[in-house]
């Protein structure tokens, strides 16, 4: 007899399991008279099987014991069937279905970090496509090298003036003329453009003066007149060309001594000319261009020489030497200047006028320099002249006081030069140079302090 035992179980499903022959094999055992152990059938004898089962128990088992193993066998391969199901199931899952069955803390944490991400996303395409408001990609090419233009100043200071000139005047060779300052000389010509002048005395009491040109080029100058050694050993700190008449025999000594580059009228009467209106020996004129063209006949081109060292004007608002007074020979020689502050230049006067010349047009200038100096510088006699006067005799190499008059008021100095090719100095109480306004320099040369005057 066969027989099929089946066990339900609710969350596992159903077992069937058959036993073959259960009752024939259970009726062959007979029971006898009197209590004897009972042998349990063979192995062989009872012979169960069940599907799927791989492993077989030798041992006798109740239908009771066989039927709850069954059970138990039949649960554990219904649990292995249920999983591998399960297994699939996840594997097939998209999604959309596993954020579903995520818990509601977790899909706030993956939509923030999702919207995270697009955001920066979003902002880096932004960057890309429309580079900060362009509607283009930008792409960094290489910059060719530029070259940077050289700019030429159009003017530059002078060398000698300080004024804004074109660089080329600098370039000029300098050229002092002599120029005469007795009653029969005036009024001069040419003295109001030249950038330095120095005034001294020549002999007799009658001064005369060296006029240095760079800057500009007057086509009338006179009276020139003879040549002086102090002259010579001033001009030579300006490296200039010296235009003269003859001069004195230490003076012409030392002009070839001393290698100056001569312009003697005696030796060059090409650049120089008589006026009728005047006698001699008062009426010898020249003018720059002219002497600028003996200079390259002779190849003196340019000059090498250190100006005095410049500032812009700053006029004082109270002015303490508003009148200078430099005492020199008598009143027909002793010059004094007058500060006017709407230019912040000095007027020169001598013998109680204006100092004015002419043009050649006859059309008048007065002399108005930036800078006054007053110079003490000790004076003694040289020879004698042709009229038995004699020569002025200055020290030009070593140091001495100096009165610089500019801005309105006075700044008291040492002059300094250490030699004939050396330029002077003008330096303060601390040793520091003084700077000297833009302009025309009128230096005179006195014999003492006491020679100079101021209120």
């Amino acid at each position: 007899m066969d027989m099929d035992i089946k066990k339900t179980n609710k969350n596992k499903g159903t077992v069937k399991i058959k036993v073959n022959n259960f009752n024939d094999r259970i009726n062959s055992v007979k029971p006898t008279a009197s209590p004897q152990k009972v042998e349990t059938p063979k192995q062989a004898d009872v012979d169960l099987e069940i599907d799927n089962w791989e492993n077989e128990e030798t041992a006798f088992k109740t239908p009771e014991q066989a039927s709850a193993e069954d059970n138990i066998i039949g649960e554990q391969d219904l649990d292995m069937t249920l999983d591998n199901k399960k297994d699939k199931k996840r594997k097939k899952r998209n999604p959309i279905t596993w954020f579903k069955l995520l818990s509601k803390k977790k899909k706030i944490i993956i939509s923030v970090i999702a919207a995270l991400v697009l955001m920066l996303i979003a902002a880096a395409l932004y960057f890309l496509v429309f580079n900060h408001g362009k509607n283009t990609i930008s792409i960094i090419t290489p910059k060719k090298a530029t070259v940077k233009k050289v700019v030429v100043p159009t003017t530059v200071p002078s060398t000698l003036t300080g004024l804004q000139v074109s660089p080329d005047v600098n370039k000029r060779q300098v050229t002092a003329v002599m120029i005469e300052n007795s009653l029969d000389a005036r009024p001069q010509s040419g003295l109001d453009q030249a950038g330095v002048v120095f005034e001294a005395i020549a002999e007799g009491g009658v001064t005369r003066f060296m006029a240095i040109f760079q800057d500009t080029q007057p086509t009338y100058i006179g009276p020139v007149r003879s040549a002086r050694p102090y002259y010579v050993s001033w001009l030579l700190g300006f490296d200039a060309a010296y235009a003269h008449v003859g001069g004195s025999q230490d003076a012409l000594a030392d002009i070839s001594t001393w290698g100056v580059k001569d312009l003697n009228q005696f030796a060059n009467s090409g650049p120089y000319q008589r006026i009728s209106s005047r006698y001699a020996p008062h009426n010898v004129y020249t003018s720059i261009p002219a002497l600028n063209t003996l200079e390259s006949s002779k190849g003196y081109t340019s000059s090498t020489y250190t100006g005095f060292d410049r500032k812009k004007d700053t006029p004082s608002k109270t002015p303490t030497a508003s009148t200078i007074n430099l005492s020199l020979s008598g009143p027909y020689y002793n010059p004094s200047f007058a500060y006017d502050p709407s230019s912040n230049s000095y007027t020169r006067s001598e013998n109680g006028n204006v100092h004015t010349e002419l043009d050649s047009s006859g059309k008048s200038a007065t002399i108005t320099p930036k800078v006054v100096i007053g110079m003490v510088t000790p004076l003694g006699q040289g020879a004698l002249d042709a009229t038995g006067a004699y020569y002025s005799n200055y020290t030009t190499i070593g140091s001495g006081n100096a009165y610089i008059f500019q801005d309105g008021i006075v700044t008291k100095a040492t002059w300094t030069k250490n030699s004939n090719t050396d330029q002077i100095k003008f330096t303060d109480t601390t040793g520091k140079l003084v700077k000297l306004n833009a302009g025309q320099t009128w230096i005179t040369a006195v014999s003492t302090d006491s020679a100079v005057t101021y209120k």
